[in-house]
């Protein structure tokens, strides 16, 4: 997101307020920088002294105590600020420049650079002394990073802020059910960055972040469409589509809980296992134990093609419940080899996922386009209301699907059963009907078509005359 990093010779300022990780990001970018013959230095103001710092840095899994003072020099500056206003800032100035002449360090970082405020007379003059600051460390080749708790407001206006090459906003949100941060590139000069608000999550690993997903997804388009079909795996359904949804297109299987959409996806799967291509499931529910244990109750093995890699299930858990995060997977999924299908079960729950509703289209037309530009099959689940036809979670959406297919229960006299139908498939003919299925032993079974009864699509079933018991047609009607 940076378009490849900090540039050489650039003064960049991270800012956020107390707990968005900016302190974290810093000591990450030294340790990962540092060499013996280019250290990185570490200043720290009079917010902490570098003995506490020390002893934050031992969580986190980059922290390595032999690289310290030889590669990672951690200098506490509180005294020389202390001296007196304008002498200790100056001080502070010739400190600096002094370290980068002399030792050439590849990061000198400044934390808090807000401090730097308290010690100088006028604006002015602290705008002078980061003027010929920036201006000196141009000319060599360290990376000068400022770290601070700044404001919005102070982001706008502070001089710190018109005089850096760079501006990386950190944030903190309150956000149930898992509060979140994100980082922001505010600007930085001489690069092509992303902009955005970029998923950072803090773990023992340190920092972590998250492209957003519609700044590189979906920019790629198809010279040619796929040639060809695939088969959904039950035959029933692969009349129905006249032979099998077309290869590369995206398919959303609409239906209420319990009629079978989960079953449908993993028949799916393994019909690309059977085939040889390879194939990602991302599961909001299920883990990879779960999803095994209900494959295998169809006689589907799946453990030997998640141990070659065939296969990769991904459980979205509650603490990665971020579309961001999803959105890497597959990226990462699709550049370690070509990726032929894909299930997300299920949409709804990737809407709540989002916790932006406005952004999710935008989401979700880029991560279908980037599939479509890598030629992937995608089946996505989407689950409806037992009373109506949709919910609001595909409300605007259909059309980013090239198919979409319908899964209901109905009542057949006294009993529940399921029925299937096609309601769409782009540049293609399919069956207009209605047809019952059963989930059995052997997973999805088409079964029979539904003759004289219409109304289903409404949710409501006009039952046909029936001569043989002399029952005359009348409408049943859900309220």
């Amino acid at each position: 997101m940076l378009g490849g990093g900090l540039p050489v010779g650039s003064l960049t300022v991270i800012a956020g307020s107390p707990g968005t990780g900016k302190t974290i990001l810093a000591q990450q970018i030294c340790f990962r920088n540092a060499t013996a013959e280019h250290k990185a230095v570490y200043y720290s103001t009079i917010s902490e002294p570098p003995e506490k710092f020390i002893n934050h840095l031992e969580t986190f899994d980059f922290f390595d105590r032999s690289a310290l003072v030889d590669k990672v020099e951690f200098i506490n500056l509180g005294e020389i600020l202390q001296d007196d206003k304008e002498g200790g800032l100056a001080a502070i100035m010739d400190e600096i420049v002094r370290k980068c002449v002399a030792e050439q360090p590849a990061v000198v970082v400044v934390d808090s650079a807000k401090a730097l405020r308290d010690f100088s007379t006028t604006e002015r003059t602290l705008r002078t002394s980061i003027y010929l600051l920036s201006s000196r460390i141009a000319h060599t080749q360290t990376t000068l990073i400022f770290v601070g708790e700044y404001g919005p407001d102070e982001v706008e206006s502070a001089p710190e802020f018109s005089l850096a090459d760079g501006i990386v906003e950190l944030v903190y949100e309150s956000h149930e059910p898992m509060d979140r941060r994100w980082l922001r590139v505010r600007k930085l000069r001489s690069s092509k960055h992303l902009s955005g608000h970029h998923p950072l999550h803090i773990s023992e690993a340190g920092i972590s972040v998250f492209v957003r997903a519609e700044t590189v997804d979906g920019d790629v388009e198809l010279e040619s469409e796929p040639a060809g079909r695939i088969s959904i795996g039950v035959a029933g359904l692969d009349e129905m589509t006249h032979g099998g949804l077309p290869k590369g297109s995206s398919t959303l299987v609409l239906g209420p809980s319990g009629c079978g959409k989960s079953s449908l996806a993993l028949r799916f799967i393994a019909q690309g296992l059977e085939d040889g291509e390879r194939c990602l499931y991302v599961s909001f529910q299920e883990n990879a134990n779960q999803l095994i244990r209900q494959a295998a109750s169809f006689s589907w093995d799946l453990s030997p093609h998640i141990a070659s890699g065939q296969l990769k299930i991904y459980h979205v858990a509650e603490d990665s419940l971020d579309l961001d995060i999803v959105a890497s997977v597959v990226r990462e999924e699709l550049a370690k080899a070509p990726l032929h299908r894909m299930v997300i079960d299920s949409l709804a729950e990737m809407v709540v996922a989002a916790r932006e509703t406005e952004r999710f289209p935008a989401f979700a037309r880029s991560l279908l386009a980037s599939l479509r530009s890598a030629e992937v099959s995608l089946l996505t689940t989407s689950e409806t209301s037992s009373l109506g036809p949709t919910t609001e979670s595909v409300d605007g959406l259909l059309f980013l699907y090239h198919n979409v297919i319908l899964l209901r229960h109905i009542e057949q006299e006294s009993e529940v059963g399921r029925a299937v139908a096609i309601l769409k498939m782009r540049n293609s003919d399919h069956e207009k009907g209605i047809w019952t299925f059963e989930i059995n032993d052997g997973g999805f079974e088409v079964q029979s078509k539904l003759d004289n009864v219409t109304g289903l699509l409404g949710w409501s079933a006009l039952v046909a005359p029936d001569v043989s018991r002399g029952r005359q047609s009348r409408a049943a009607r859900a309220d």
